[in-house]
């Protein structure tokens, strides 16, 4: 069902933000009803925008390659089933019939001296900076939710915030009114084209993608680049390894290897990746990978026409930027978790972690057009800027008749839009791709993290 001749609002807003050529939003259509639309503010409809454009950005991809115009680009219809489902893919995730464990007991929403403050310990060592700053008076059995709550109470969330972000851990004071106001994308051209991919069998098909992320927003890019047919190679370091649930729900579609940046022989097999690249997606904060000479900057002197895609937490300016974060902590910080507040004024989130997820298709989607226009460029997204785009310009739609008998009784679950599949972790349990017009699922399922040759694959193994 097409919303209108001009298209959905929030989908037109975030095509122009890419730089997609005017109209060609209005080839995209939403169908049936999700299960994100609860919320107070409009995240069915940023949930939706985003898969939205990166199908369209599929399209288009697929069109150039192929010698066609975009006049050429057919009509796409979204479902807003599927869509909600991938946004909460980490949930209805089960590893050989086990559900995850989506946050440590020592994250959530604590009440403090003066108000609020979120905390994420769901890693080892920033459950163990938390333990260094608030446990010091736990005792044998180590903190407890119980004596955390008790620590907090009589501290201000600030001082705790910046307490715990000083000793390497993470946590943030839940502030009312929303954050500075950030840019969905900031775009760069570089100069110099990316090599001729020529027609291929999928939009990304041959496509060589350095994946340096974590959590979710780009790893969810990258998991729909390598849906779309892009040889995705993800990078750890091997002293951070990532928790077996991440990676069962979002490595699908990559290969997983280890390289150690700081180690000069590691970094020169990454650099003779890097020489074969098309694109390189990092989610380091600003300024991590400049020790390693690995600045967005050094990388398209490195390999011109290269496509550098780069997603961060707090936005690339402004005191902040340059700080760790997470979904649930951007959502406290930047002002959500009190605007989704409920009537005893605890603090609330959104029905889905949608600023990672929603960043993961952006991103994807940028990643997608700078190939259809010869790559050459440098892209940055940020959680804080798709929190930004949500409380400021996302305008809420009305539900459409069939979307609300949906909602009734008779809605249906997620069930129509989960897949099953062995993989390296088990037999899983997982959300299907919601791109309209690209491939209906992965071949394969993840392999273990980590544990893939940190090489490309041959050139007649591509899709």
């Amino acid at each position: 069902m097409i919303i209108d001749e001009g298209g959905d609002p929030a989908t037109r807003q975030a095509w122009t933000a890419l730089g997609g050529a005017p109209g060609l939003n209005g080839r995209v259509g939403y169908r049936g009803a999700g299960a994100l639309g609860a919320a107070r503010l409009p995240v069915r409809e940023l949930a939706r925008a985003s898969v939205g454009v990166c199908s369209l950005a599929a399209a288009e991809l697929a069109a150039v390659r192929a010698g066609r115009t975009v006049a050429d680009l057919p009509g796409l219809v979204v479902d807003e089933g599927a869509v909600s489902t991938a946004f909460t893919s980490e949930r209805h995730l089960r590893v050989d019939g086990r559900a995850p464990v989506s946050f440590a007991p020592l994250s959530g929403f604590w009440r403090t001296a003066d108000g609020w403050l979120r905390t994420h310990a769901n890693y080892p060592h920033h459950r163990a900076a938390l333990e260094r700053v608030l446990g010091s008076g736990s005792g044998s059995g180590g903190l407890t939710p119980e004596r955390l709550r008790a620590e907090l109470a009589g501290r201000r969330a600030v001082e705790v915030q910046e307490a715990v972000y000083a000793a390497g851990g993470l946590a943030v004071a839940v502030t009312r009114g929303f954050g500075a106001p950030q840019p969905l994308v900031e775009v760069q051209r570089t100069g110099g084209r990316g090599r001729e991919l020529g027609a291929g069998r999928l939009p990304a098909s041959g496509v060589r993608v350095l994946d340096l992320t974590r959590v979710i927003a780009g790893p969810v890019a990258t998991r729909t680049l390598g849906l779309l047919g892009a040889d995705v190679l993800r990078i750890d370091p091997p002293g951070l390894p990532e928790a077996d649930d991440a990676h069962a729900d979002t490595g699908f579609g990559k290969r997983s290897a280890r390289l150690d940046l700081a180690d000069r022989a590691d970094r020169e097999v990454f650099g003779e990746l890097l020489a074969e690249a098309d694109v390189v997606v990092a989610g380091y904060r600003p300024g991590a990978l400049d020790r390693y000479g690995l600045a967005a900057g050094e990388l398209v002197a490195r390999r011109p026409g290269l496509v550098v895609a780069q997603v961060c937490a707090w936005g690339w300016h402004g005191p902040w930027a340059g700080r760790r974060g997470f979904d649930s902590l951007v959502q406290a910080g930047y002002g959500i978790a009190a605007a989704e507040a409920g009537p005893d004024g605890a603090p609330g989130v959104l029905p889905a972690q949608a600023l990672d997820h929603g960043t993961g298709y952006l991103l994807a989607a940028g990643v997608l057009r700078a190939l259809a226009e010869g790559g050459g460029r440098v892209l940055r997204f940020s959680l804080a800027g798709t929190a930004s785009w949500l409380v400021r310009e996302v305008p809420r739609q009305p539900t459409a008749p069939d979307a609300r008998e949906a909602h009734g009784s008779g809605a249906p679950g997620p069930g129509p839009w989960l897949r099953e599949t062995p993989s390296a972790y088990g037999r899983l349990r997982y959300a299907a791709p919601p791109l309209a017009g690209g491939p209906r699922d992965w071949p394969a399922g993840p392999s273990r993290w980590g544990t893939d040759p940190a090489r490309w694959l041959p050139t007649g193994d591509l899709p």
